[in-house]
């Protein structure tokens, strides 16, 4: 009986909305008579959507952009948290440690909505105060958020301080799983820190680290949304636009809802694949299982 509502509403709100996959399909407009008349006597076109987003041009662009974007997302999510970790693991001072655990990972609760303001304001051209350091120096302003160069790297910059507060309390958490009395042997057999963290803690936290890479497999479609669809404009769009905001722009801004429903569907296959796999990895290498 506690379980009745929430799978009543895991079946309405997730798996209902799953019969617009039909729309993929079909030649779908729109009619004032509703939704679901429109989705019943739409004309079927079968997979010439499907036929038609792989000969676009800018297509194999935009999945090119969706993977090298969430590639870069995932590795830096894991170098630089782990090197953070190891770092703030040898502060003695509880309350310096205590303090910086707070200020990186205050960024974390905080929505994109609200950060791509901060950040469009910080690095702006004109006003912003990157820019303003940067001319003292006699250098010409940039607008880091509107050269196509640099803009996929600044989406990786901004997504990693934003959660690598996140990151490294899991590393942290990890760490303390480590017997302690293998560093007072190390110790005595002369081990410094620097043959410890390379003997000892990098070794005991390798399956954690091995298990946040391959689960970040799953994500590799997921270039994040929320943040570029804040920070991006059509200058950008050659190396920053991903499936997702290109979805938006065709079915919300274009109405083209059939290709729309199309790319999305691609998307989603894709993720599906990609999370199998690296779920089948995770339980071969790292003994972990979802039931």
């Amino acid at each position: 009986m506690m379980m009745l509502i929430p799978v009543i509403l895991v079946i309405i709100y997730c798996y209902g909305p799953m019969l617009g996959i039909l729309i993929s399909f079909q030649d779908y407009v729109p009619s004032t008579k509703g939704f679901f008349y429109s989705l019943i006597n739409g004309k079927w076109i079968g997979l010439d959507m499907f036929k038609y987003i792989f000969k676009m041009p800018d297509f194999p662009s935009i999945v090119w952009n969706t993977f090298f974007i969430a590639t870069m997302k995932i590795v830096a999510k894991i170098i630089f948290p782990l090197i953070f970790a190891l770092l703030l693991n040898e502060v003695k001072r509880s309350w310096f440690k205590k303090s910086v655990q707070t200020i990186t990972f205050l960024p974390y609760f905080l929505s994109w909505v609200i950060l791509g303001g901060i950040l469009l304001e910080i690095f702006s051209p004109r006003t912003g105060i990157v820019n303003q350091i940067i001319g003292c120096f006699g250098m010409e302003a940039k607008y880091f958020f509107g050269d196509p160069k640099t803009f996929p790297y600044m989406l990786v910059l901004t997504d990693l301080w934003k959660d690598i507060g996140f990151n490294t309390i899991i590393l942290l958490a990890a760490l303390t799983s480590i017997d302690p009395t293998l560093y007072e042997a190390a110790a005595i057999d002369g081990a410094g820190r620097l043959k410890q963290t390379l003997h000892i803690t990098l070794p005991g936290i390798s399956s954690i680290v091995v298990l946040i890479a391959i689960l970040g497999l799953g994500n590799i479609m997921n270039a994040g949304f929320d943040q570029i669809f804040v920070l991006y404009g059509p200058s950008v769009y050659s190396t920053g636009d991903i499936i997702d905001t290109y979805t938006y722009r065709m079915g919300i801004n274009n109405g083209q809802f059939s290709l729309a429903t199309a790319v999305g569907l691609f998307k989603s296959v894709v993720s599906f694949v990609m999370l199998t796999i690296s779920y089948w990895i995770a339980n071969k290498y790292s003994d972990y299982r979802i039931f």
